[in-house]
Formats: C-alpha cells, sequence, structure tokens
C-alpha cells in the first residue's frame, strides 16, 4: 500500500515539475490571471479539486485490486 502512496505522490511531482518546466513563462501570466479572482472562488473550486482526487482515489482502491 506504502508503494502505491509514493508512487502517486512521486508521479504528481514528477507531472507538476514537467509543466513548471516547460511552461515557466505562462506560469506568470496564469499567477496574475488568479490574483484578480475572488478567494471565495479559489477556495471553492480547491475543494471541488481535492473532493474529486479524494473520490478517485476511492473508487480506484474500491474497484481495482492492488497486488
Amino acid at each position: 500500500m506504502l508503494k502505491f502512496i509514493l508512487f502517486g505522490i512521486g508521479f504528481v511531482l514528477l507531472f507538476e515539475g514537467l509543466v513548471y518546466f516547460f511552461f515557466a513563462n505562462k506560469v506568470i501570466n496564469i499567477l496574475q490571471i488568479i490574483s484578480v479572482y475572488n478567494t471565495e472562488k479559489i477556495k471553492l473550486f480547491s475543494t471541488l479539486m481535492v473532493l474529486l482526487g479524494v473520490c478517485l482515489i476511492y473508487f480506484t482502491f474500491k474497484y481495482y485490486e492492488f497486488k
């Protein structure tokens, strides 16, 4: 079980690192756009993404057998 958690964390870090590496110029523009938004909208969107991630992890472990 721990190996899957570590694999998942490593994969997320790898993916995020590649996105920031290849789109470094766009990140600054995106951060400027986000700074204009209301913090409540950002928190709502973040909460929805966390719930989606938790559901995805839950149903993955529920319906697939990992050995």
